[in-house]
């Protein structure tokens, strides 16, 4: 527990959630084009993969009732560490991306682990992560509009009683 109190865990963990989400939710390539940006990188040492590997993806009967495996999906895994650039040397970031993308894997660690450097949370926020939000809500809203374009409005027409 941090000596702020369990309101700014609470918080932080929040913000890694969210950044995790925005990190799954870009391409490689809005990854690297942000990383490239960056100034100041520090040095990454891998402590594990990035690795690929297999996981049960479990489902519900209708979301409440009894699990049941639904099959296998695979997921890619990284765990990095920063030192250098200003940071305190032993910044740790993780990530789990479905699918097998290596190379996205190993940069959403290396965005992770700057998130949980205070001198660096700020930054990753409203140069990293607010712009992915920003791109995938873009995306969603023409996933949504091309959707919406398709749907068929059925109606009735009631015929007039005598």
């Amino acid at each position: 527990m941090s000596d702020q109190g369990p309101q700014a865990d609470e918080r932080a963990t929040d913000q890694r959630r969210r950044a995790a989400r925005a990190f799954a939710g870009a391409s490689h390539n809005e990854l690297t084009e942000l990383w490239e940006l960056w100034a100041d990188q520090p040095e990454v040492t891998y402590l594990r993969g990035p690795e690929a590997g297999l996981v049960m993806v479990q489902g519900r009967i209708g979301g409440t009732g009894d699990r049941f495996n639904l099959g296998e999906a695979t997921v890619t895994r990284a765990t990095v560490m920063l030192h250098g650039a200003g940071l305190d040397d032993g910044a740790r970031g993780t990530s789990y991306l479905l699918g097998s993308h290596p190379d996205h894997a190993g940069l959403a660690a290396v965005f992770d682990a700057l998130l949980t450097a205070p001198s660096q949370r700020e930054r990753v926020l409203s140069q990293v992560v607010e712009p992915l939000e920003r791109i995938q809500a873009e995306r969603d809203a023409v996933a949504h509009a091309d959707a919406r374009s398709t749907v068929v409005d059925f109606f009735t027409v009631s015929r007039e009683h005598e």
